[in-house]
């Protein structure tokens, strides 16, 4: 926003842009002809002046999401944030690198659509330093397996085609989750991200097929049993709680997170928005709109 303004014999010009959460304030004065005394006077006048440019520019917060549950979480917020005077803008993605890719870089602020285990693998796989911010865990997405074929477990047969995601946190999150069915079982039964080479018995010769996350709805039909991100099962109209032929329990240590670089983590306005997702209205929203699909965390 730009403002002229006639102060003691200048003519001023203020610009504010926001850079993140500074104000940047450009101060241009084009003709003066008063004496020094009256130059300190008209100064202090400009000074309260730029404070009051400030004062009404808003403070933009762009954050990454993918579309459900997240970026509705989040629109659902937009109100409360601009009453603060934060201007909320959520760009949605449809894969898991993207979101991470453009915080990283610096084209957004900050993101919401992962889980810690996902996060650490991202930043060793690409060297980047993306943090958890202060107080980000947000809910719970139960993670669970689906069927077009089948309508119970029992009913899997020997040498089955099993897809799982092919990212190392939700791909070692499906297999943790077949073998607290009883279908496999794990070399290290303690880690958060085993692969099919860490399988240590697999009594039906179960065949596992490995997906880009997104894709894994669409393989429905070409696969005996799909273990199915919550927020791509819901996009894909599938209810978890009811669609799912086994699901996570609520003690899944997959909270998702809110996450930004660590020099942008502390940010009054990231500060802002994590109380405004801890709130009982969206404890209230959650359990209304997705009926145990999502599971608050807070």
């Amino acid at each position: 926003m730009a403002k002229d303004l006639f102060l003691g014999g200048f003519v001023v010009t203020l610009s504010a842009k926001r850079q993140g959460n500074p104000v940047f304030l450009t101060l241009a004065c084009i003709h003066s002809s008063k004496e020094p005394v009256m130059l300190k006077k008209t100064l202090s006048a400009l000074a309260l002046a730029a404070l009051a440019v400030s004062a009404h520019a808003a403070d933009v917060l762009k954050v990454a999401a993918t579309a459900v549950p997240h970026a509705e979480i989040l629109n659902f917020v937009k109100p409360q944030l601009k009453a603060q005077g934060v201007d909320l803008q959520v760009k949605e993605f449809s894969d898991y690198i993207q979101p991470n890719a453009a915080v990283e870089d610096k084209q957004l602020d900050a993101n919401f659509f992962q889980h810690q285990p996902y996060l650490d693998s991202y930043n060793k796989d690409r060297k980047s330093s993306l943090v958890q911010v202060p107080g980000g865990k947000v809910h719970v997405e139960p993670f669970g397996a689906y069927s077009s074929k089948i309508k119970s477990v029992k009913d899997l047969k020997d040498g089955a085609t099993v897809a799982i995601p092919n990212d190392p946190s939700n791909g070692g999150r499906a297999l943790i989750l077949l073998a607290k069915q009883g279908l496999i079982e794990l070399k290290d039964p303690k880690s958060l991200t085993p692969t099919p080479l860490d399988v240590a018995k697999n009594p039906k010769k179960l065949k596992f097929k490995e997906l880009e996350a997104p894709l894994l709805p669409r393989a429905l039909a070409d696969v005996d049993l799909a273990l199915i991100n919550t927020n791509y099962a819901i996009e894909a109209k599938l209810n978890p709680t009811k669609d799912a032929l086994f699901i996570e329990g609520a003690d899944s240590p997959y909270t998702n997170i809110v996450a930004a670089r660590a020099d942008r983590a502390n940010d009054a306005s990231i500060a802002k928005l994590i109380k405004a997702l801890h709130t009982p209205e969206v404890k209230k929203f959650i359990q209304d709109k997705y009926k145990g699909a999502v599971v608050p965390a807070f």
